[in-house]
C-alpha cells in the first residue's frame, strides 16, 4: 500500500532541492497550488497523470520519488542515506551509526523488519 504522506513528503523534498516553490510546481503540472499542497501532506492521492507531470515538472525519477515503496530501489536508498549524511562530522556519523544499529536491532527483537 502506498505511503501518501511519504510520498508527498518526498515530492516536497525534491521541489525544494529544486529550488521551486509551489505556485512553479502547480503552473508546470496544471493543476492548483492547493492540490500541490495538499499532495505533499498525503491529504490528496495524485492520478497517475499528475505524477507523471510532477516527476516530469521536477527532472527526478520515478524511483526517487517512491523510494519507499518499491523493493529494487535499495541502492537508491542506500545512497540516499550517503547524501543525508555527508555533511556531518565525524562524531555525527558514529552518534548516527550507533543509533541506527539500535534500532535495527529493537526491530530485530519485536520482529517488525522485513527480512528481504
Amino acid at each position: 500500500m502506498v505511503d501518501y504522506k511519504t510520498l508527498g513528503s518526498r515530492i516536497r523534498a525534491v521541489r525544494l532541492e529544486k529550488k521551486m516553490t509551489q505556485e512553479q510546481l502547480a503552473e508546470a503540472v496544471g493543476v492548483g497550488v492547493t492540490h500541490i499542497s495538499h499532495i505533499e501532506t498525503g491529504n490528496s492521492i495524485p492520478s497517475l497523470q499528475v505524477m507523471l507531470d510532477i516527476i516530469n515538472a521536477l527532472g527526478c525519477s520515478a524511483d526517487e520519488l517512491f523510494c519507499m515503496e518499491i523493493d529494487q530501489a535499495r541502492p537508491l536508498m542506500n545512497s540516499w542515506l550517503s547524501e543525508l549524511v555527508a555533511d556531518c562530522s565525524n562524531m555525527e556519523i558514529k552518534l548516527i551509526t550507533d543509533m541506527v544499529l539500535s534500532l535495527k536491532s529493537s526491530l530485530r527483537r519485536l520482529r517488525l523488519d522485513d527480512p528481504t
